[in-house]
């Protein structure tokens, strides 16, 4: 299965290094996968494996960041893969895409380690929504895989001493703290809050495979300026434009690990 032209949008995300065809009314990449790739302290030559890549969003503005990175991407809704597989080649980057269930991976997967996993697992548990019209959409935002699982897999195709990074819902961190005890060490989480005085209602979870450094709950990063929005303009702060518009690395507080 593929999507028509007619049902697809070719949006510009770091001010126009990537392009990204995206379904119109499914599942759309937004600024959490950006985020998420900006945190990645990836370096060229090293691998990359992202779980549930959908389009390709994160793992492509990882790319535009950190060029000669060895990429792979697992996808099991077959559309979703045939649109990373299509922006990859739009954007000239190489990535292999994988279509399979992260319980069910291909054996050449299994029999390989990465040095960083990224992933941006559904945010929803489906017993607590209302569902999506769109299939696509609905797969992509309702959790079917448990988290236990993300984390499982990802631990199990991490190298020693490497980095996993998971964008996730605030009030699911309790899950994702639990599915990475006994598997994962040196955590970290970094909130997300829209405002400065709000709530985070976003995080991004680092953790090192072989890690044995204590858990570090950052202060949370404001992602936009005042108190609340005025104009047309999106009011984000200096930093946080230069991740979105300029593809630069997140400024991750410096923390010895």
């Amino acid at each position: 299965m593929t999507y028509p032209d007619a049902d697809l949008s070719r949006d510009a995300f770091l001010g126009g290094r990537i392009a990204l065809f995206q379904p119109r009314s499914g599942y759309r990449a937004g600024t959490d996968p950006v985020l998420l790739a900006a945190a990645v302290p990836a370096k060229t030559g090293q691998s990359v494996l992202d779980l549930g890549c959908g389009a390709g969003a994160a793992v492509l503005c990882l790319a535009a960041r950190v060029p000669g990175l060895t990429l792979t991407g697992i996808e099991r809704q077959p559309a979703y893969a045939a649109l990373a597989r299509r922006n990859s080649a739009e954007n000239g980057v190489a990535l292999d895409v994988a279509e399979a269930d992260l319980a069910a991976l291909p054996p050449v997967l299994r029999q390989q380690q990465f040095d960083h996993v990224i992933a941006n697992p559904p945010y929803f548990d489906p017993d607590r929504r209302t569902g999506a019209r769109d299939a696509g959409r609905e797969a992509a935002l309702s959790e079917d895989t448990p988290l236990q699982v993300w984390i499982d897999v990802a631990a199990r195709r991490l190298a020693p001493r490497g980095l996993l990074h998971v964008v996730q819902r605030a009030e699911r961190l309790p899950d994702l703290l639990s599915a990475c005890s006994g598997r994962l060490g040196s955590v970290e989480v970094l909130p997300f809050s829209a405002r400065t005085g709000r709530a985070p209602h976003l995080v991004i979870l680092r953790a090192r495979k072989g890690g044995r450094a204590g858990f570090v709950l950052h202060a949370p990063v404001v992602l936009h300026t005042g108190a609340r929005h005025e104009g047309d303009g999106d009011s984000y702060t200096p930093e946080i434009t230069a991740v979105l518009r300029d593809g630069a690395a997140l400024p991750w507080p410096n923390h010895r690990r």
